[in-house]
């Protein structure tokens, strides 16, 4: 069975799991707080129209709690929203949604400048902690590799050992290849070195293969996921005819869908759907009740 999801916000509702805020009104402790508090909200109100629409899977927006990993961050907000993100969990668990999160390309542990590696490793943390607060342990941090620098078997050392001693981002950590430098078999073999499952993406895989095709790099990725006893996690995105390679597409071709369940060949996976439409991606691809 295929479960399909989508990422941070319903174009419908309307609500979203992603307000924020400028840097500079940090220090405004209500504002902080009222924005939470609408992202929790919003994040409630999608769970509820997933669940009548048979949505399987939800991506939380990186700014449910703006800021959260900044040292300037005005209060503790483990204690103030402690009780609300444990109420979202047990109400995931009972919808039978599957969350995840995934921090930006700007997130990279392996990065040669030790304050970017020191930042990116503070941010999965806050990522952890929201993922044990919800306390739901299929929920997937995901997260891109970054750069090579200037050289792709140290970066990749560099990469493993910033993260082999973080045990709470481990628990909930998957790896997912990129359009441009790391392809699906480099990233499913960073992800055995740190025993993690690998995504693999679709729109990613077709700009940078590596000589393999999609159902190669599936049965490359999709074992991994035994390590967790959980359903593998592969992303599907079309290209944006208008833009430059990589960018999504509001909605998916119908052809990249079906060539990934052709892919799958009827293995269970729960698809994350990357398309500027969000939900209304999902439509047309059939697995939504209207």
């Amino acid at each position: 069975m295929i479960r399909i999801g989508y990422p941070t916000q319903n174009l419908t509702i309307p609500a979203s799991t992603n307000r924020t805020l400028r840097l500079a009104s940090l220090s405004d402790e209500e504002k902080v707080r009222g924005l939470v508090r609408e992202n929790l909200a919003g994040l409630r109100k999608i769970l509820e129209w997933n669940a009548r629409h048979q949505v399987g899977l939800f991506r939380i927006g990186q700014s449910l709690i703006p800021f959260a990993s900044h040292p300037a961050f005005p209060y503790d907000w483990e204690v103030e929203h402690g009780d609300a993100l444990r109420e979202v969990g047990e109400l995931a668990r009972k919808l039978g949604i599957r969350l995840s999160m995934h921090p930006g390309q700007y997130i990279q542990p392996g990065s040669l400048k030790l304050e970017v590696a020191e930042r990116s490793l503070v941010e999965l943390r806050y990522v952890a902690r929201v993922f044990d607060l919800i306390g739901s342990r299929d929920s997937v941090l995901v997260l891109h590799m970054g750069g090579a620098y200037e050289d792709r078997t140290t970066t990749v050392r560099r990469f493993v050992e910033k993260l082999l001693s973080e045990s709470s981002v481990l628990r909930y950590l998957a790896l997912e290849n990129d359009e441009r430098i790391w392809t699906a078999e480099e990233i499913v073999t960073t992800a055995t070195a740190l025993g993690v499952p690998a995504i693999t993406d679709t729109l990613h895989h077709a700009l940078n293969a590596g000589g393999l095709s999609l159902r190669e790099a599936l049965e490359l990725s999709l074992p991994t996921w035994s390590v967790r006893d959980g359903r593998p996690k592969p992303h599907l995105s079309s290209q944006d005819p208008a833009k430059q390679p990589g960018a999504h597409s509001y909605t998916i071709d119908l052809g990249d869908w079906d060539a990934l369940v052709d892919a799958l060949e009827r293995q269970d996976a729960d698809v994350m759907v990357e398309a500027k439409g969000k939900e209304q991606a999902l439509i047309p691809l059939g697995l939504v009740v209207e």
